[in-house]
């Protein structure tokens, strides 16, 4: 597939959706992935056409998380770069409204990239995860800071810590998403909440979110810091390479 295939962009007036494209993985996001929808993004940022983004993924799932394969390939040293914080930078970048439409799994990326979105319609029948301690890493795109942010410290450390599956009523009620819509009308909902807000004038939607988020910035970067560099330690440990190996025989698990 080509890289440019990997986040399908669509326009709904004022309203681009960008969908991640793997579903053969259920969007599992691996470094094309993550630079393909970073450039997406990035490209909506500067379109003053756009007001507002809703991310949505493609076919039965938001997003599986991380690639495994290519996870256990950076543990080993053979991968030497991922493009998980191109990702990340363009979405703390991103000054327009961001909205995402989620149904079926949303594991580790897949449920950390929601608490940086403005407004989250989750299916009625989706589910979120985020296994790093099953999978002997740490926490990524400043989970440690804006879950408790979100949820309250006791929810926020049984998400990490624990890492069940929480369902779309849990996400709702705990503040990782906005809305539960039924599972076949959960991107249509997310696009008329957008075109919603998209009505109103750029400035003004880039004033509102500046100020919402000045005041997470640094903490955000300084969160995003601490993660990078308790990831990068653990992921060549024992447990976490226990845990991919488990991945490569056929176990579950996702970043």
């Amino acid at each position: 597939m080509n890289d440019d295939d990997l986040a399908l962009v669509e326009d709904h007036g004022p309203v681009r959706t960008i969908t991640f494209n793997r579903p053969h993985v259920l969007n599992a996001f691996d470094t094309a992935l993550y630079r393909a929808v970073s450039r997406a993004i990035d490209t909506a940022r500067d379109d003053d056409t756009i007001h507002a983004v809703v991310l949505h993924g493609a076919g039965r799932a938001f997003s599986s998380g991380q690639d495994l394969d290519e996870m256990a390939r950076l543990a080993a040293g053979e991968s030497a770069e991922s493009g998980f914080p191109w990702l990340l930078d363009s979405v703390q970048a991103f000054d327009k409204p961001l909205l995402a439409a989620v149904h079926g799994v949303g594991v580790g990326i897949g449920c950390t990239l929601l608490a940086h979105c403005d407004l989250v319609v989750i299916g009625s029948g989706a589910r979120l995860k985020t296994p790093f301690a099953q999978l002997g890493v740490a926490p990524e795109a400043a989970s440690s800071y804006l879950f408790p942010q979100r949820m309250g410290w006791q929810r926020a450390a049984f998400v990490l810590l624990a890492g069940e599956w929480m369902s779309a009523t849990q996400a709702m009620e705990w503040g990782l998403a906005f809305e539960v819509a039924d599972d076949a009308r959960v991107l249509d909902r997310a696009l008329e909440l957008a075109a919603s807000i998209a009505d109103a004038p750029l400035d003004s939607l880039r004033a509102i979110k500046s100020t919402m988020t000045a005041v997470d910035r640094d903490a955000i970067t300084a969160a995003r810091a601490r993660e990078d560099a308790a990831f990068a330690r653990l992921l060549g440990g024992m447990a976490a390479r226990a845990a991919l190996d488990d991945h490569s025989r056929g176990g579950e698990g996702s970043r």
